[in-house]
């Protein structure tokens, strides 16, 4: 063995997305953004189904606390679709509790704000 080989990085396995979703295809944006936290089920551990080593992971790194769809993908370095069809899986089977992002307020209308201006100037000055 040389010093050359010591220095190689070690190739990783290749496994390919259809394999670890299992042909799954991608929940609907309403259901799961990137912004959409998620968090493990309080009795996520006496569900008798077998996970698959990638859905165990996600499992193990949302029993922490409420995480983002995009915090998950970053921490397990799978790719964002892969990620969201594995949560939406573990949510359907019962094992993740998923929590929408709030709504944005509407703007205020520009008439109201302007006459609501005009009353403070009238009495103010």
């Amino acid at each position: 063995m040389t010093g050359s080989d010591a220095l190689e990085p070690e190739a990783a396995e290749l496994v390919r997305p259809y394999v670890i979703t299992k042909g799954r295809g991608l929940p609907d944006e309403a259901q799961l953004s990137l912004i959409t936290l998620v968090t493990a089920a309080a009795d996520h551990q006496q569900r008798p189904t077998r996970l698959s080593p990638e859905e165990q992971n996600l499992l193990d790194l949302c029993s922490a606390g409420y995480l983002s769809v995009a915090e998950v993908a970053g921490h397990t370095r799978l790719p964002l679709g892969v990620v969201k069809i594995l949560l939406s899986a573990l949510t359907e089977g019962g094992y993740l509790i998923t929590r929408a992002p709030v709504q944005r307020a509407p703007l205020a209308d520009k008439q109201i704000l302007e006459e609501v201006l005009n009353g403070l100037r009238a009495k103010f000055g």
